[in-house]
């Protein structure tokens, strides 16, 4: 019998709050999170609004020999990892090592840290940069500094493909239970908010230059104009179905499907991604889970916020869903967008809401743009068939989707 995956654990870590429950309450009030940057001062730049974590302090999940050596984007994951083992009721140090593994995503490193150093290296007469340059740098930095603190010394791995990574590593932590590995970390974190991140952004062309963080990122509105950047992300506890029961944890939902599919050519600066790709990343995902499409209750899109790929996609899960597609919800504009984190948090609010019994009203569009004619949740409602459908698209042809068959809700939980 293949081995299913569930979800036990979630930690977030983002705009939204420190913790799933500080993430519900934002998701649920509908409560903007974005506002001026402030890891620099962004004054010099079209864009100067973005997603930050309320007060995140790093010590409080790391050791200082640990934080000097790493980058915020890091320090996010210590934080999210430590959250979702004690949200799954496991220990901070891995039992069995060789049966825990951890896959995250990865899309543009140790920015902060590299900032500095590199600032450091060609602004001061020492001309030198420090010792842990290469290793705060480095994509695969989180997931070293985990497996090492954490004692994960199963099949390990890092996913590069920008937003939709987020989804990939749930994806690919289904694999490896299914290889035999019992317990996998999996998920993302980003912190995209330094001076050469915000440039690297604003080059694509595709960040919001609106000047008023109530109305600069707006995915498919007629106001769309861009997204704007935010830090943070989840992680979450995948567990083997029957070790998960046989210790009596709480299960938040089951992975059952998984697609991803690439553009195959380069995304030019007109492009909006090939909405057939996308949507048979779509299809993929419900042929592995068994799930039909009028079987679906909610859609958490990408929502990228600029027209053509709003379009693009609308017309992708039209392609799927025929005329009648299921309520589509996205909280993005309330955080601003984590490429890889946000589409790891958009899991958490699915699984979440299926815990709560509740699926969260989107935050927008108020005005919907022509070609984005979507049934967006416009108020809470109770889900039916407990079945969420997360997508996900990384700058210059990624594709994912996640299927997410959500447990019974908790009692008293509301």
């Amino acid at each position: 019998m293949t081995a299913r995956a569930v979800v036990t654990g979630i930690g977030v870590v983002a705009p939204s709050g420190v913790g799933a429950d500080a993430h519900w309450r934002t998701v649920l009030a509908g409560t903007r999170r974005t506002g001026t940057i402030t890891h620099f001062d962004p004054a010099g730049y079209p864009t100067r609004y973005g997603g930050e974590v309320p007060g995140f302090d790093a010590a409080g999940y790391a050791d200082n020999r640990r934080l000097v050596q790493t980058d915020r984007w890091t320090h996010l994951a210590f934080a999210a990892t430590r959250l979702a083992l004690a949200d799954a009721g496991l220990p901070e140090r891995a039992p069995d090592p060789y049966g825990w593994a951890v896959t995250l995503a990865s899309s543009s490193g140790g920015n902060l840290f590299g900032q500095r150093e590199l600032q450091r290296l060609w602004g001061s007469p020492a001309r030198t940069v420090g010792a842990y340059q290469s290793i705060a740098w480095f994509y695969a930095a989180s997931v070293g500094q985990l497996s090492i603190h954490h004692q994960f010394k199963g099949p390990c791995g890092v996913l590069a493909a920008e937003s939709a990574g987020g989804l990939d590593s749930l994806a690919h932590a289904v694999r490896t239970i299914r290889r035999g590995t019992p317990v996998v970390i999996a998920g993302a974190t980003e912190c995209p908010l330094s001076p050469y991140a915000l440039a690297c952004q604003l080059r694509s062309g595709l960040l919001s230059d609106v000047a008023d963080p109530e109305r600069a990122y707006r995915p498919f509105d007629v106001a769309a104009s861009g997204y704007l950047p935010a830090e943070g992300g989840a992680v979450f506890v995948v567990e083997e179905l029957g070790r998960a029961l046989a210790r009596g944890a709480r299960i938040y939902g089951e992975v059952t499907g998984w697609g991803a599919t690439h553009d195959g050519v380069h995304t030019g600066p007109d492009g909006a991604g090939d909405p057939r790709q996308y949507a048979r990343a779509i299809r993929l995902a419900l042929d592995r889970a068994g799930v039909e499409p009028a079987e679906v209750d909610v859609v958490l899109p990408d929502a990228l916020g600029v027209p053509r790929y709003d379009r693009a996609e609308a017309a992708a899960l039209r392609a799927v869903f025929g005329t009648r597609p299921p309520p589509v919800t996205t909280q993005k504009p309330l955080t601003g967008r984590a490429h890889q984190g946000g589409s790891a948090v958009d899991v958490a609010t699915a699984l979440l809401a299926f815990r709560h019994d509740t699926l969260p009203a989107s935050a927008g569009p108020d005005e919907v743009a022509e070609g984005c004619e979507l049934d967006f949740l416009r108020a809470h409602r109770r889900p039916a068939s407990r079945t969420a459908v997360v997508c996900a698209r990384g700058f210059d042809g990624f594709n994912s989707a996640l299927v997410l068959r959500g447990a019974a809700p908790a009692e008293g939980v509301a």
